[in-house]
Formats: structure tokens, sequence, C-alpha cells
């Protein structure tokens, strides 16, 4: 199915995304894109659907092409505080705050969003999967955020980050059971399951 490019039609419409939701550890990441209403790519799509050589190949295009793209991290600390759907609406309108220019019509991977300032926006269920913006977001919101546990992974390699970017693996799950937690981990998730108890 190719992806639209635009659903508003107007001029200076960004798509945004965010990527680690469910992980366990490590930050929230969203990305907002800008696309020309011409941009046409027959690879790009959601970035969960896409290895991660094609990843980092349309990371190269979409910073290329695009008219503004941006990325955020909003971090565990702030997670904890605020509950992980706040955290990736705040990380969603901080990197919506970095676009030059400001779009003036937001689509929204998902069902929840908050209005950013004055701006319509629209929240499209599936959107990584329908529309180019999006999709384009969803791409850069995973790569930086895959960047960044490869990076935290030199610190704490007892929890392969670089492999399971923080998600609830098996894996990841006995390395907290061994090694108890980080730093990094966030501590309002349920980091083990109710057998394998854990002291915070």
């Amino acid at each position: 199915m190719n992806l639209l490019a635009n659903f508003s039609k107007l001029d200076f419409e960004c798509g945004t995304d965010e990527a680690g939701r469910g992980c366990l550890a490590g930050p929230v990441t969203a990305s907002a894109v800008i696309l020309s209403q011409e941009f046409t790519n027959d690879i790009l799509n959601d970035s969960k659907l896409l290895s991660e050589k094609k990843r980092i190949a349309l990371k190269s295009i979409i910073e290329e092409k695009s008219i503004a793209f941006a990325v955020s991290h909003v971090f565990q600390t702030e997670i904890d505080k605020i509950n992980i759907l706040n955290a990736s609406i705040l990380a969603m309108h901080q990197a919506i705050e970095k676009l030059n220019p400001q779009p003036n019509f937001i689509i929204v991977d998902g069902n929840k969003f908050k209005p950013y300032q004055a701006t319509a926006h629209q929240t499209i269920v599936k959107g990584d999967s329908k529309f180019l913006s999006i999709a384009a977001a969803s791409v850069l919101a995973k790569t930086y955020r895959d960047a960044y546990m490869a990076e935290i992974h030199q610190e704490y390699p007892m929890y392969n980050w670089i492999k399971n970017k923080g998600y609830p693996t098996k894996e990841h799950r006995l390395a907290i059971q061994k090694y108890g937690i980080t730093k990094y981990h966030r501590k309002s998730f349920r980091l083990l399951p109710e057998q394998l108890k854990l002291e915070l």
C-alpha cells in the first residue's frame, strides 16, 4: 500500500510519532517531520516493519529531503513523574517546538494527543503505516533512540540494551533480577513479573 503524502492538504503539515513507550529503561523518544507534498519513497513505512539497515538508510534520506525535522528524548526520571502517556506527548510537543518552520497542521500516530499551542491536529490510529510524515517520524524516533540505547549499553553491558533496546525481553528481565536496576530504569514500570519480586 502506498502511504499518503498529506492529510490536511496544507503545506507544512507535520507528522509526529514516538518510540520506546513499552521499554523498561531509557527515554521515550519522539520525532516530528515536515515533508513536501511531492515527497515520495517506496520503502518508507512504519519503522517496526523495517529492518535496522533500511531504517538507517531512510534516516539519511529523511534528514536530507524533509523541509524540517526534530527529535526529542524525555528521560526515565520524567516518565516516572508524569507517566508514560504524558511523557510521550511531551516528547512530541518538544520535537514539534524545534521545527522551523512551525507546522500549520499536525498529524499524530495513535489516538491520544494534547493540543500543541493553537495548531489544529488529527490523531490517526496506525498512522505510521498510512502517512509518509508519520512513518518518517517513526523512523527518526526509533533510530535516534536506538543510538542512545547503544551508547548507554557501554556503561551497563550486562543488560544488553544494544540488542533489546530496553524492551522487556526475558534476557533483560533476568539481568534486572541478577544485577538490580540502574539509573536508566523506569521505576514506575513493573520491571519484573510478580513471581520475580524486586526491592526498589
